[in-house]
């Protein structure tokens, strides 16, 4: 039986170890590989909560050697439902996995030192990480499975350290989520640095320096030379990615300044691009199938937001404003979005369109009094202030600022049109959840978009060779929808048919996994 160990910042199979689709993908690819015959374990930093949860236990202790010094780490096994098809969930405990507080996955450090905190910490767990591999604690282990650059740094001790040389005989397999999250820091002469973390570490340094900064490590770049195999998670996500980027010109956002490293992988025959998969459950969680029951849900989520700080948020007012003039009647047309706030959902509805307009502005012109668009996430400070803009000057328009599982149900559920207009899009999640639900997107025609939604058929896709051309082509999309919604009820249900329709099984991902990925297991 082929061994198959995960590591991950996130696990969505843990209450709390999401934050994106990382903790979808570590949630569900073991379950569907294990039903494929796999042994899998999962492997995630602790974060000062998880093995302090009912019924974990204490596998191991040991110790790693990090920032000079000799680390103590604990791994315990966590207790999972039946429902996980026998995956085993490990987590590693340390102090330093939990220094933005308990249950934090990522931290916010300053502008002027991005990544710091969180390179630290993921540099800590690749070491602990290695040395339980090395010291058989979840047994003979066949593939490793690495995700995003959290996890890159094991595939630098892999290589260059004499102590886990051992591990090259181990497959490894390196996924990317999102290029545009690098990790860089400086190779030394800082507290966060590659000199701090392995300061014996004898290194190639053409194999782990960013291409643009020779002074910096990145972590991702490393991990996509030093991988036997390199994954991004959808295929038109890995055509992108090897070309330039070229954002103010054309709003592209392609390789993020690693493309040539991404071609040379190609050109080896180690880079494959796998769509992600979704689940379709028998039956959905979600009460809510009414507008009154969401009106009554809404209004109550609310308050529980507010109450979380002590100060009242200009966004919270303004949406309590909103949700008090909404009426008992449902809306003509209700757009949903969910997603985390950052300028990669948001950034292209705030490009300003050839009329001189953000393209939001457009979108919700277009729309009228002919429907409404509800927004739920959290994220990036300066597009949150964006969104509040937009919903205090248009009535058609609600920001909620905050997630809720059962919200995020309901208007999944209620919705006529989901709107993701990404920058780019390496794969996503929330199209696939919504046309499950029988909803259609609106989308930008880009990544993991490009391949689960179909023009005409399952939503309305628009592309642009400019970001001016893009955000024109955004509003051209709603006008499309909105006529279609109005004036061609038949078509839009069979749209709404054939978007329920779609299947994207996560067992299709794990046989390319097998096939491509695993290759020589």
């Amino acid at each position: 039986m082929t061994h198959i160990l995960m590591i991950a910042a996130e696990n969505g199979a843990l209450p709390g170890g999401k934050v994106g689709g990382i903790g979808d993908v570590v949630r569900d690819v073991p379950i569907a590989l294990a039903a494929r015959g796999c042994a899998v374990t999962v492997l995630t930093p602790a974060y000062g909560r998880f093995a302090d949860l009912p019924g974990a236990s204490r596998v191991k202790s040991l110790e790693a050697s990090f920032a000079g010094a000799r680390q103590s780490i604990d791994l315990f096994e966590l207790p999972v439902e039946e429902s996980a098809g026998g995956v085993r969930h490990v987590v590693v405990d340390h102090p330093s996995f939990s220094v933005c507080g308990a249950g934090q996955i990522y931290c916010d450090d300053p502008p002027g030192r991005p990544f710091a905190t969180d390179a630290s910490k993921f540099a800590l767990f690749c070491a602990a990480a290695a040395e339980a591999i090395g010291k058989s604690v979840f047994g003979k282990v066949d593939v490793i499975h690495l995700h995003d650059w959290h996890t890159a740094l094991l595939l630098v001790l892999r290589a260059f350290d004499p102590r886990h040389r051992a591990l090259q005989k181990i497959w490894c397999a390196y996924s990317i989520h999102n290029l545009a999250l690098q990790g860089v820091r400086p190779l030394e002469t800082d507290e966060s640095s590659l000199q701090t973390w392995y300061p014996e570490l004898s290194y190639e340094r053409k194999r782990l320096v960013d291409p643009r900064w020779p002074d910096t490590v990145n972590p991702m770049a490393a991990a996509i030379r030093l991988a036997d195999t390199v994954h991004a998670v959808s295929p038109s996500y890995a055509e992108e990615i090897l070309a330039a980027s070229d954002v103010e010109e054309r709003g592209y956002h392609g390789g993020e300044g690693l493309e040539a490293d991404l071609v040379e992988a190609r050109a080896q025959g180690r880079l494959f691009g796998i769509l992600n998969g979704c689940e379709y459950p028998k039956k959905t969680k979600t009460a809510v199938r009414s507008w009154k029951s969401l009106l009554t849900l809404m209004r109550a989520q609310l308050p529980l937001w507010i109450s979380a700080t002590q100060t009242l948020r200009s966004t919270h007012y303004i949406a309590q404003s909103c949700l008090d003039r909404l009426k008992q009647k449902r809306p003509g047309m209700l757009l949903t979005s969910i997603g985390r706030i950052t300028p990669q959902k948001i950034g292209l509805m705030s490009e300003l369109t050839s009329r001189g307009k953000p393209a939001l502005h457009g979108v919700l012109e277009t729309l009228g009094e002919h429907g409404l668009l509800i927004m739920i996430g959290s994220g990036d400070p300066e597009v949150e202030t964006f969104l509040t803009g937009v919903a205090a000057r248009f009535d058609n328009f609600i920001f909620l600022r905050g997630y809720s599982d059962d919200l995020a149900e309901a208007l999944y559920n209620l919705g006529d049109l989901f709107f993701m207009p990404s920058s780019f899009e390496p794969c996503g999640i929330s199209q696939m959840l919504a046309m499950r639900a029988g909803q259609p997107c609106l989308v930008h025609h880009v990544g993991g978009l490009r391949d689960t939604v179909h023009d005409n058929e399952t939503g309305f896709a628009f592309g642009g060779d400019s970001p001016t051309e893009q955000a024109d082509n955004l509003v051209a999309a709603m006008q499309r929808a909105l006529a279609r919604f109005q004036d061609q009820p038949a078509q839009w249900k069979a749209m709404r048919k054939a978007a329920a329709a779609q299947r994207f099984e996560w067992g299709d991902s794990v046989d390319a996994y097998l096939k491509h990925l695993y290759r020589q297991t």
